[in-house]
């Protein structure tokens, strides 16, 4: 049983443009235990575009979560996060950032900007697919995310 309210699959927008990183995000979800519909975007603007339905993403869904990497080409993890938590309409999405930098900075900065979670990925494929498995149990079994009246 899950905690979300809003039946259906778990919709996920991945912001990630390591082509690795994403094939290893789709075989985690693919192969994990929650039903879920994974949207792919490559850059910070696309994130953007795709979040505020704008553009060739009009008909997007709005996603339960968005995982998002820091280091994107165009605009920043760190400012789609800004972005998207300054607007009252997408605030409630939770974001959890995914991406390579330990850096302290990075994780203060994020959390700043109301990053619901942040997590380092792992180097190793395999320990990359567990923390995946992990935050989706998590992320879709424990916790009971935000629901949208408005469910294009």
């Amino acid at each position: 049983m899950t905690a979300r309210h809003r039946p259906g699959p778990a919709r996920i927008l991945l912001v990630e443009d390591n082509p690795g990183d994403v094939r290893l995000t789709k075989e985690s979800f693919e192969h994990g235990p929650i039903e879920n519909d994974l949207h792919v975007v490559t850059d910070g603007a696309a994130a953007l575009e795709f979040l505020h339905r704008r553009g060739e993403y009009t008909d997007a869904p709005r996603p339960d979560l968005v995982l998002l990497d820091l280091n994107l080409p165009r605009i920043t993890g760190d400012e789609v996060l800004e972005e998207l938590k300054a607007d009252p309409e997408l605030r409630s999405i939770p974001v959890v950032v995914l991406t390579s930098s330990k850096a302290e900075e990075d994780v203060a900065r994020s959390y700043d900007h109301h990053a619901n979670a942040y997590l380092t990925k792992p180097v190793d494929p395999e320990e990359f697919i567990d923390t995946v498995r992990v935050f989706e149990e998590f992320w879709f079994s424990v916790v009971r995310l935000p629901t949208e009246v408005d469910d294009r």
